[in-house]
This record gives structure tokens, sequence and C-alpha cells, in this order.
């Protein structure tokens, strides 16, 4: 027996879908566009013999902010991936919050080796040395993310949405301190 509460649900979860969809693909487009930004003024000019930009006078520490947000940007990407399966899935009732996280995180992880192993890390290790690298370290960061998520459900029966947004804080500083010093 459908409650008015469930009929309105039922009306307001595809435009709510859609509202997410469209926001996390802005988010998506406004990280490729910012990673296009620094990369652009990463390569050197022409006729400067590969220099590079000029000496910034930055020490080893403080090097790391700019690695650390184009890894957060290339996240960003992954990330629109993520949520978008994972409202796709949980608002249409095909897979359960948990599910739908662990699909869409590994459609994520897929978007995030690319642009890490290219813009983020600059890396000059073979595929076929860095994709398993990256790859464990992946299924240990889903294996955490859903983790993170299934306890914020149960334990504080969070939204699954907020419940997320914890699990992928914890991931992104997981992701970024194993595969700088591993992966990449």
């Amino acid at each position: 027996m459908r409650t008015a509460g469930s009929a309105l649900e039922c009306t307001l979860a595809p435009r709510t879908l859609a509202r997410a969809t469209e926001t996390s693909a802005m988010a998506g487009q406004r990280s490729v566009d910012i990673l296009r930004r620094r990369i652009a003024q990463s390569i050197p000019a022409a006729g400067t013999g590969g220099a590079g930009p000029p000496e910034t006078g930055m020490t080893e520490g403080n090097a790391r902010t700019p690695q650390f947000l184009r890894y957060a940007g290339a996240g960003a990407v992954g990330t629109a991936v993520h949520y978008s399966t994972l409202i796709a899935l949980v608002q249409t009732g095909i897979a359960t919050p948990v599910v739908g996280s662990t699909l869409g995180a590994t459609g994520g992880a897929l978007v995030n080796y690319a642009l890490n192993h290219r813009y983020t890390f600059g890396s000059r290790r073979a595929h076929t040395q860095a994709l398993p690298r990256f790859a464990a370290v992946a299924l240990v960061g889903i294996a955490l993310n859903a983790a993170v998520l299934a306890a914020l459900l149960t334990v504080l029966s969070a939204h699954y949405l907020v419940a997320q947004v914890v699990a992928t804080l914890a991931v992104l500083v997981f992701g970024f301190l194993v595969n700088r010093r591993w992966t990449f």
C-alpha cells in the first residue's frame, strides 16, 4: 500500500537524481578544466630548452601541495563518476548504498588511474608495473570505503550520501599517501 509520502518520493526521486547527476557532471567538468590549466602551466615554453618554469624556491614540503591539489582534482573527476553511479543505482532501487558505492568506486578508480599516472605524478613507470600497484591500492581503498560507509550507515544511521562524503575523505588521504610513495 502506497502512502502519500511514498508517492511524493517516487515523483521527486527522478528529479533529485537528475539534479545530482547534473551537479556531478558540472563538478567533473570544473575539475577537468582545472587540470587542463595546471598542465598547460607546467609545460615549458618554446625555446626554453625544456627548462620549464623559473625556480620557485619551494621546499620539498610545500612542493607536495600542488601535487596533492592535482591528485584531488583528478580525484574529483573520479568522484563524479563514483557518486553519479552511486546515486543512480540507489535512487532507482537497483542496489543498496554499499553495493552502489562499491560499483561507483570501481568506475572512479579506472578514471583516477589514467589521470594520476599521467598528470598528477607524471609517472615514468610502465603500466605493467604501475597498474597492478594502483589496482592493489584501489582495492584496499574500495574496501576501506565500503567499511566506513557500512559502519556509518549501521552505527549512526547516517544518510548514505553524508556517510559517503566521510568515506571519500578517508580514502582520499589513504590513497594519496600510498600512491605517492609506492604506486607511481
